[in-house]
Parts: C-alpha cells; sequence; structure tokens
C-alpha cells in the first residue's frame, strides 16, 4: 500500500492498493457484498445475487488498468475499513466496487472513499464522475442521490459473468453521475 492522498479527516488514512494486497481485498470485498457477514451492513447484495462479488484475478486485473487505483480507507491502527475502484478516462471518472466493512457501515468511510474518489478525478483531470448501481437498490441509490449523484436515464445490463455473480431475478443497472467542476 502507498500513499495516495492525505487524509481530512484524523479518523482515517488513505492509500492506494498494490497488486501484494489482491488477496487480502478479495476477500474483504467479497465479505462486504455476499453471504452472512454482508447482512450486517445496510449495502449488502446477498438477497439479491448468488456467487462472489470478485475473484483475485479479476481483482488484479482492476488494479492494472491504466489510470486506476484501489483506494484503501485504513484506521488508525491500519485496519481495512472499505475500498473505492477509481479510473480516470479523459474528462470521465469511473467509480466502481465501493465495499465498506459491515460493522462499519454508517460510520463515514463510505463518504471519506467518495470524497477521496472524487479528488483522484479532479487530480486526473476528469469533469464527471460516473458509477453504476443496481437498479433496485433504492436506498443505495438515494444516498448517492445525497451525496450529489444523479440517475442520468441510462441503463446498462446487469454483467453476465456467472464467475463473479448469479442474479436471483432481473437485474440491471442505472448509471449516475454527477460534475466534478
Amino acid at each position: 500500500m502507498e500513499n495516495l492522498l492525505p487524509s481530512t479527516t484524523t479518523d482515517f488514512r488513505l492509500t492506494t492498493a498494490t497488486p501484494a494486497d489482491a488477496a487480502h481485498l478479495t476477500l474483504f470485498v467479497n465479505r462486504a457484498y455476499r453471504g452472512e457477514t454482508a447482512r450486517q451492513g445496510w449495502t449488502s447484495e446477498a438477497d439479491l445475487l448468488d456467487g462472489i462479488r470478485i475473484d483475485e484475478a479479476g481483482l488484479r486485473e482492476m488494479l492494472a488498468l491504466p489510470k486506476a487505483a484501489m483506494l484503501l480507507c485504513l484506521s488508525d491502527e491500519n485496519e481495512l475499513l472499505g475500498c473505492f475502484h477509481v479510473q480516470a478516462n479523459g474528462a470521465l471518472l469511473y467509480l466502481s466496487m465501493l465495499a465498506v466493512a459491515p460493522t462499519q457501515q454508517g460510520q463515514g468511510v463510505g463518504k471519506f472513499l467518495l470524497r477521496s474518489a472524487e479528488d483522484y478525478g479532479r487530480q486526473h483531470g476528469c469533469a464527471v464522475s460516473r458509477m453504476t448501481v443496481i437498479s433496485v437498490r433504492s436506498e443505495l441509490i438515494a444516498y448517492y442521490g445525497r451525496q450529489g449523484y444523479h440517475p442520468t436515464g441510462a441503463t446498462e445490463p446487469f454483467p453476465a459473468d456467472p464467475r463473479y455473480s448469479i442474479p436471483r431475478q432481473p437485474l440491471h443497472l442505472l448509471v449516475l453521475e454527477k460534475p466534478l467542476t
């Protein structure tokens, strides 16, 4: 892990992941998104999807993307509290896979990572931040709305890769955006 940006709070520290972190991050993300552990938080996908969220090879691929980083939120005791994948592509910042430890949800970790991601985008010349959210996740869409992200009206099909997830019902993704300028 290497330092990326200074923290704006004394409670959290921001770093970026390296390939050496891939195995640990894979376990962390899967626990945050799926299974019984994920049900401890309010952002679980455990009732919508079976399978895993990501495997180690997929996470390594994300880390290797150009102008991309996996932002890590650590406690003062160096405990991983959350992570967020960011990728700058010209004027567009694409955000994906925000994962917060279920027991830490509601403590400001997600907001810290979201603001840090937006700062990353501004540092890379991005004017717009974009993400996709499963359309039936109304509480998550409302959360992002309170952070300034709004539906664009565009949708995307839910990824059909059984290696990562098996939907229990038909799903699609809403595209949300926020200006960074």
